[in-house]
């Protein structure tokens, strides 16, 4: 069981607060949802949130650890920020196989099993360079869920896929949300976010202005 919490944080550059004043909490067993526009500070907060960027003012608690301080980052999180970056040349049980080694050995039966579990074939050969956009998405989710990770952070995990992929990514969030995990995800489409989500958190010009329950 994972509890996360952000006291007073606030990331100022340059005389110019890009998070301003967040408190907030998440917990196992729940979806979180942050919704705004473009460069409405949803991912500088959830990179706040996992340790990539440090906060000015305030502190992220994981756990009762202090991120930055107690532990460098979050544990035990699965996470696609941004866009999914991949070696090019090669294919995409092999673009996982070297991440995993990165960490620790993961049995390619599972590396195969989590390429499987987004809706890619696992027996593809093709390289990734040739992969569509929404292809490379699906694959930067199945990054993040290797070691089926207690929990999932996945910002704007809809952007490049098509509108089977967005009905198939609300399918596969519906199963993530029966494993108890600690799940947030981003989107600028409030329909994305209001279907998955049992708390949904509007962020504006880096501040929270809406905090709802479903």
């Amino acid at each position: 069981m994972y509890k996360i919490k952000i006291e007073d944080g606030s990331i100022k550059i340059k005389n110019k607060y890009i998070l301003e004043n967040i408190n907030l909490e998440f917990e196992s067993g729940k979806t979180y949802g942050l919704y705004g526009r473009n460069g409405s500070g949803k991912t500088v907060l959830m990179k706040s949130i996992i340790g990539l960027m440090k906060l000015t003012e305030g502190k992220v608690i994981c756990n009762d650890k202090i991120i930055g301080k107690d532990s460098d980052f979050i544990p035990d999180a699965g996470i696609l920020i941004e866009e999914p970056t991949f070696y090019g040349q090669y294919s995409a049980v092999t673009n996982l196989k070297l991440l995993a080694g990165i960490r620790k050995n993961i049995p390619v039966s599972e590396i195969k099993k989590d390429i499987e579990a987004v809706g890619l074939d696992p027996e593809d050969s093709k390289k990734v360079s040739k992969f569509s956009l929404g292809m490379q998405k699906r694959l930067g989710i199945a990054q993040a869920i290797m070691e089926d990770p207690g929990i999932l952070i996945l910002d704007e995990a809809t952007s490049a896929l098509d509108e089977d992929g967005v009905k198939w990514f609300r399918s596969f969030m519906l199963e993530q949300k029966k494993k108890n995990k600690l799940i947030i995800i981003s989107s600028h489409i409030r329909e994305d976010i209001e279907l998955l989500c049992d708390e949904v958190i509007s962020l504006e010009h880096g501040r929270v202005v809406g905090h709802k329950s479903y």
